[in-house]
C-alpha cells in the first residue's frame, strides 16, 4: 500500500519585511540618502525596537514603511506587508493598505489628530473607509474602540474634540484610531516622548495588551533605550541613516558590540553605578549631505583608526541572530 505524502505547511511570511530600504532626496543637484540600505523583518505578535539619536533616520524609515515619505523622496528597496510588495505600488494601493493592514501612531497626537473633528468621528471615518460600515454602526464601534483603550466614559469622549482631552488620553485615542481595523502591523513613532513617566508606562502597557489581543507586529521607534527595553523583542540600532547593530533585546543589552550601542547603554542611569555625571557620547550625528567614505560613527568613536575612516563596514552576522557593522568588534 502506498503511503500518502504529507507536504509541510508553508511558513507564513513576516507581517512586515523590509529589505535594502533607501530613501534619498535631491539637494542642490546631489543625491542625499537619509536612509541607506535598511533591512529588518517583524513576525506577527513580535515587537522590533528601532533606536538611535535624532537625525539617525528612524522616523523617515517609519514614514517610508507607511508610504508616507515626502513626495520628493526617492524610495527604493523592498517593503513587504504580509508578503505583498509595496515599493512602487500606486497611491490607491497604499491608501487601501494604510489603516487596514498597517497603521501608525505618531509622536505628537495634537499634530496628527484633526482639531475640528470629534474623536469618535475620526475613528468612525477609518471604519467607513476600510470596513464599508454605515456611519451609525461605525460610531458605535468607535465608542467600543475608545473603551478598549481604557478611556473612561467613551460615549461622552467620542463627542469631544482633541483639545478637550489630556495628553495621555489623546495618545490613547490615536491608538484607538490606529487599531480600529485590527491591522497586522502597528508602527509607533516615539509614541511616549511627550508624556510623563506614569502615562508612558500606561501607554506601553496598553500597547502590549493590544498586541496580545490582536497578535499584531509592532515597529516601535524611540531615541530612549530604557523605553525600548520595556517592549522590544529585537532591537535595531540606527546611526546616520544606516543599521549598525541588530540583535535580540536581551542579547543587545548584555553584550552590545558596536561602540555606538555601548555608548547609548552607558548613558542610561544605573543604581549600581554611582557617578557624579552620566557619560555622554561626544559630538553629534553628522549631516547626511556629505560624502561618507568610511564608518559614519568614526568621528565620534574612540576606537576609530585610518581603516575605519576609509572603509565602510558591512552589517555582518557575528553571533546567533546578532548583526553588527564595525571593524573593531573584537577590540
Amino acid at each position: 500500500m502506498s503511503q500518502k505524502l504529507v507536504m509541510p505547511e508553508a511558513a507564513a511570511p513576516p507581517a512586515l519585511e523590509v529589505g535594502g530600504l533607501t530613501v534619498a532626496f535631491e539637494k542642490q543637484g546631489r543625491r542625499v540618502e537619509v536612509v541607506s540600505g535598511v533591512s529588518f523583518s517583524i513576525a506577527a505578535g513580535r515587537t522590533l525596537g528601532v533606536v538611535g539619536e535624532s537625525g539617525c533616520g528612524k522616523t523617515m524609515t517609519s514614514l517610508a514603511v507607511m508610504g508616507l515619505a515626502p513626495a520628493n523622496g526617492q524610495v527604493s528597496g523592498s517593503i513587504r506587508l504580509a508578503g505583498q510588495e509595496m515599493v512602487g505600488a500606486s497611491e490607491r494601493a497604499w491608501a487601501d493598505s494604510r489603516g487596514a493592514r498597517a497603521a501608525m501612531v505618531f509622536q505628537e497626537p495634537m499634530s496628527a489628530l484633526n482639531p475640528v473633528m470629534t474623536i469618535g468621528r475620526q475613528i468612525a471615518e477609518v471604519l467607513v473607509r476600510h470596513r464599508r460600515l454605515g456611519w451609525r454602526e461605525a460610531h458605535e464601534q468607535a465608542v467600543e474602540a475608545l473603551a478598549s483603550v481604557g478611556i473612561p466614559s467613551p460615549a461622552l469622549r467620542a463627542k469631544d474634540y482633541p483639545h478637550r482631552l489630556s495628553g495621555g488620553m489623546r495618545q490613547r485615542a490615536m491608538i484607538a484610531i490606529a487599531l480600529a481595523c485590527r491591522p497586522a502591523v502597528l508602527v509607533a513613532d516615539e509614541p511616549t516622548t511627550a508624556l510623563d513617566v506614569t502615562i508612558q508606562a500606561q501607554v506601553l502597557d496598553l500597547m502590549v495588551e493590544m498586541q496580545e489581543r490582536l497578535g499584531m507586529a509592532i515597529q516601535f521607534i524611540s531615541h530612549n533605550l530604557a523605553v525600548i527595553s520595556e517592549i522590544a523583542d529585537e532591537i535595531v540600532v540606527m546611526y546616520a541613516g544606516k543599521v549598525v547593530e541588530k540583535a535580540p533585546a536581551d542579547e543587545l543589552f548584555t553584550s552590545p558590540l558596536h561602540p555606538y550601542t555601548r555608548g547609548l547603554i552607558e548613558t542610561l542611569p544605573d543604581p549600581q553605578r554611582r557617578v557624579a555625571r552620566l557619560p555622554v557620547i561626544p559630538g553629534a550625528v553628522p549631516k547626511l549631505d556629505v560624502d561618507f567614505r568610511g564608518c559614519r560613527f568614526a568621528g565620534r568613536c574612540r576606537l576609530a583608526d585610518d581603516h575605519c575612516r576609509a572603509v565602510s563596514p558591512e552589517l555582518e552576522l557575528h553571533a546567533a541572530d546578532h548583526w553588527v557593522a564595525c571593524h573593531k568588534v573584537d577590540v
